[in-house]
């Protein structure tokens, strides 16, 4: 996903308890059109945070999202 992704500009808001980042980027579409976002993300390190589980079915849901405090840690 790496080409997808093009960090335009990273400031740090604050860099107390964690450090907060505000990163303006390009993400490409899968129709293939360029985007421009804004983000805020605390560097708290690596985590996955939800697995979304169906007990009527006992299924689990999974998503592929573009997650950028991840991506920003050097994960793809």
């Amino acid at each position: 996903m790496t080409d997808k992704v093009r960090i335009q500009k990273t400031e740090i808001l604050s860099d107390n308890w964690y450090t907060l980042k505000k990163v303006t980027f390009d993400f490409q579409k899968k129709n293939g059109s360029w985007v421009n976002q804004n983000r805020e993300a605390y560097d708290r390190g690596n985590g996955a945070t939800i697995l979304l589980y169906n007990p009527e079915h006992k299924t689990v849901i999974l998503t592929k999202q573009f997650r950028l405090p991840t991506y920003i840690n050097g994960n793809p």
